[in-house]
């Protein structure tokens, strides 16, 4: 299979090229680009790392497969002793005082970090564009948005900046970006990766998910940073993905997709015809298909943002200028803390926590909060009853193709609605994978939760097929 990891680790243990070269070219592009990926670069301490990795290898010791393979991390992450910023202005200054799980096992693999990347702020937005380091840039068309908020891990991969990067999926923020940019991104099972150490923007499908530029690079990294952990309750113990169980389909004898997010008026003509084409294509193979019925996007937009406003609110008052933040000093405490909050938090993230607050309080958590989460019950209970039918749901990732940058900042709400395709499965907390393949922004493979396998078995059997 294709693999920059394992080519470079070959590479590596032959003296074809040096640790020390290899991350001090991706440094060189990181450091030239002109797509606004870069939050911070973590130069010194790649460097190092890199040769540590020179000496092992001249000294004939062994390397890890990960060993010395350049990566980036979105800047919602703790990595001990670097800003970690989450693209705002409130964290400008913030320095991680610890390092999250996920990122701690591709380091104790060997990886090495080089860049904090770009992305919206706190997670919020679609687009990466809120964010005060400059809207990210597409990597294919930089008129365009690099898609969020894991904007600048996805447009870092495509541009080859970096191997792989590590994103942070919520309602989509891995599996968007991926799309927009003709990568693969992957929403795990929800639990699958420790959260310890990511920014929380909604508790309950906050993700974190690799973005490469094959199938192959996915897997391995996801094993990495896959298992319980200790300081994440909601982690499991999870068996390895070993590379020949995903290399055939067997298994996969009947696959679905929701009609009503083909005949919706949203969908893009092209991007309706082109996945119409690749259903035709995965008859063709003796694959049965089956449409199946789903809630209406509208419906899964509005349940996802009900819910994720209400957490983000929920888990970002402890940002008050007093333990964490840029504190603005005004004439008493309440002042201050008022503040600090409407100055440091972009206008974005003030609308989520204002909505967020508003459908918690008293009145308004009955009438909206509460059938919120009864809707998410019945979302999963339709997933629970589709995958008795169905071994994957194939879906486009997006309604449509990328807009230009500023247009979405104009028009929040069609920016929400850009999500329709990707924040059900989060809600579902379901496996989910971007495929550069089928539509111009790519196609969704899911599975019941747990079976991350089968959808890199599938994203497998695409690649060769469509």
């Amino acid at each position: 299979m294709d693999s920059q990891i394992k080519q470079i680790h070959q590479q590596l243990v032959n003296k074809q090229i040096t640790c020390t070269a290899l991350v001090q070219e991706k440094l060189d592009l990181l450091k030239q680009n002109t797509h606004h990926t870069v939050n911070s670069l973590l130069d010194t301490q790649a460097l190092e790392l890199a040769a540590k990795v020179d000496v092992k290898i001249a000294n004939g010791e062994t390397i890890g497969l990960l060993e010395g393979i350049p990566f980036g991390i979105k800047d919602v992450y703790m990595v001990q002793g670097t800003y970690t910023t989450a693209s705002s202005d409130l964290l400008k200054n913030y320095k991680s005082a610890y390092t999250a799980t996920a990122i701690q096992k591709l380091l104790d693999a060997g990886a090495i970090p080089l860049v904090k990347e770009n992305c919206d702020s706190f997670g919020h937005g679609s687009s990466s564009e809120n964010t005060i380091f400059g809207a990210v840039k597409n990597a294919i068309n930089p008129d365009l948005v690099g898609g969020g908020s894991s904007g600048g891990s996805a447009v870092n991969v495509a541009k080859g900046y970096t191997v792989f990067s590590i994103g942070g999926d919520t309602g989509g923020s891995v599996r968007q970006p991926a799309g927009y940019n003709n990568i693969y991104g992957l929403k795990p099972t929800y639990g699958r990766i420790s959260r310890f150490g990511l920014m929380a923007y909604a508790s309950s499908t906050d993700c974190v998910g690799p973005l490469a530029k094959s199938i192959e690079d996915i897997r391995i990294v996801l094993n990495v940073m896959s298992g319980k952990d200790i300081k994440d309750q909601t982690t499991y113990a999870s068996a390895e993905i070993k590379d020949e169980s995903i290399s055939n389909s067997e298994g996969i004898k009947t696959i679905g997709y929701f009609k009503n997010f083909i005949e919706s008026d949203a969908i893009d003509a092209q991007v309706k015809s082109d996945f119409l084409v690749s259903i035709e294509k995965i008859k063709a193979k003796g694959i049965e298909v089956k449409a199946l019925d789903f809630f209406e996007a509208n419906t899964l937009v509005s349940t996802y943002y009900t819910l994720a406003m209400a957490e983000t609110a929920s888990n970002l008052s402890r940002l008050d200028g007093t333990n964490y933040g840029e504190r603005i000093e005004s004439g008493n405490l309440k002042e201050t803390y008022s503040v600090t909050r409407s100055e440091n938090f972009s206008e974005e993230s003030k609308r989520r926590i204002v909505g967020g607050n508003q459908v918690l309080s008293q009145g308004f958590s009955d009438e909206i909060y509460l059938k919120g989460l009864a809707l998410r019950d019945q979302i999963s209970e339709n997933f629970e009853n589709d995958f008795k039918e169905v071994d994957i749901i194939l879906s486009p990732v997006t309604p449509s193709t990328p807009p230009k940058i500023g247009d979405s900042l104009k028009d929040p709400h069609a920016m929400y609605l850009s999500d329709a395709y990707t924040v059900g499965f989060s809600l579902g907390q379901l496996p989910t994978l971007t495929v550069p393949q089928g539509t111009a922004t790519g196609l969704q493979i899911s599975a019941a939760k747990n079976n991350d396998e089968l959808v890199l078995k599938f994203a497998n059997f695409l690649k060769d097929m469509i």
